[in-house]
């Protein structure tokens, strides 16, 4: 495997614990810009609404450029969008500096995989991919819980210089280690693949994404304030617990990828069920410590375990558009991201409390459930049409030139 895809992966390591370390760091972000701490989630949903966008939006708008400048430029304005974060004065600053930082990790994304796939043999294609997909699940085991861990001995602003510091060592990495890679000789194009869009089964497969995420994310955004207010943990606990949804994480993500592609289907609704009834749990038992730490891991399970799978889906219903279908998982993911958060806020706004938080994701992932439902109902009815008439007839089977469930990333 070429240094240049670790490199990738320690970049991705960086992005990821940017877009989820807020979550330990809520309470301190709150009192310092003098805000509730629902107005503090939205930084978050502020971030995933700047993935929604830039994730298609760069996919397509960096088709021609080169890959390697295109992956400096992004890289670096992701570092200077958290030296931004943490030097932000007012609470709007900060907003702003989320946006423009989320803009640039949807784009490094998008590339970074391209990049990735491109330089190694077709046959290691899934293991450059599960490289970079390694960077993101250190960001939830390390990353997240290192962010809450300076946040509370240093300041929330720490965990931001820390992230632009990962950030700078990454792009003297991409600078250093990453080949020109050429263009295609074929050029993409755009409005061919903007037709997956027209297909039920990518709507279909979006609102299943996004409902499934956006429910374990209206809990997880405030999972801080619910350890230690309901929980009655000390904040010292924080980290720790982060770092027990990042190892649920883990190896969910693990053992999803491996049954995924014999039981997509299965691992979809196994795993949105078991996500509800750990968000149930965690309403009526957030009050005890030891509820709220194990069910915080068993959620970390149980969202990415499904996360493979979804990845999979995605391709099987848009192989005709390889540049989009990554893409769109990754803006149909940071939409439940986006909305999950806000929902949370308005439900603690209404006065109905933290635990109230995993009754409203619970309600998400009930209509995910009945989403992929749906899917499964339409694929298995007469005469099903893809989109992807070049993708694979099999559900089971992965999209040609495209990784496997396990190799998908969880984004």
């Amino acid at each position: 495997m070429p240094p240049a895809v670790y490199i990738l992966g320690l970049a991705v390591f960086a992005l990821g614990t940017s877009e989820f370390m807020l979550s330990g760091i809520l309470p301190a972000i709150a009192d310092d810009m003098d805000v509730t701490i629902p107005q503090a989630g939205l930084l978050i949903s502020a971030f995933a609404i700047g993935m929604v966008v830039g994730a298609p939006l760069l996919a397509v708008a960096t088709l021609r450029l080169p890959r390697r400048t295109t992956l400096i430029a992004l890289i670096s304005v992701f570092g200077l969008g958290q030296v931004a974060g943490a030097l932000a004065p007012t609470y709007a600053v900060l907003f702003a500096s989320r946006i423009v930082s989320a803009l640039a990790c949807a784009g490094f994304w998008a590339v970074g995989a391209a990049v990735a796939i491109a330089m190694v043999p077709v046959t290691q294609r899934a293991r450059a991919m599960a490289v970079m997909i390694g960077g993101l699940s250190i960001a939830n085991v390390l990353g997240v819980p290192a962010g809450a861990f300076l946040g509370d001995g240093l300041g929330w602003r720490a965990a931001f210089w820390a992230v632009g510091v990962a950030s700078a060592i990454a792009l003297v990495g991409v600078v250093t280690l990453i080949p020109r890679i050429p263009l295609p000789a074929q050029r993409p194009r755009p409005r061919r693949e903007l037709a997956i869009y027209r297909d039920r089964q990518v709507w279909l497969s979006i609102t299943v994404t996004a409902l499934a995420a956006g429910g374990v994310f209206c809990a997880f955004s405030y999972l801080s304030p619910l350890l230690t207010d309901v929980a009655g943990l000390d904040e010292g606990w924080v980290p720790t617990v982060l770092a027990l949804f990042g190892v649920g994480a883990l190896v969910g993500t693990t053992v999803g990828g491996r049954v995924a592609d014999a039981h997509l289907f299965g691992v979809l609704l196994s795993g949105i069920a078991a996500s509800t009834v750990f968000l149930a749990a965690l309403a009526l038992l957030g009050g005890f410590a030891v509820a709220a730490v194990v069910l915080s891991f068993l959620l970390g399970f149980s969202a990415f375990y499904t996360a493979p799978a979804l990845n999979a889906r995605m391709f099987n219903v848009a192989g005709a558009a390889p540049t989009l279908a990554g893409a769109t998982t990754t803006a149909a993911f940071n939409l439940g991201n986006t909305g999950g958060p806000w929902l949370g806020g308005t439900v603690i706004d209404a006065g109905l409390g933290y635990p109230a938080t995993a009754w409203a994701g619970a309600a998400m992932t009930v209509t995910a459930i009945g989403a992929t439902a749906a899917s499964l109902r339409l694929h298995r009815g007469p005469a099903t049409k893809l989109v992807a008439s070049s993708g694979p007839k099999d559900l089971n089977s992965p999209p040609q030139d495209a990784p496997s469930a396990s190799a998908a990333p969880p984004r």
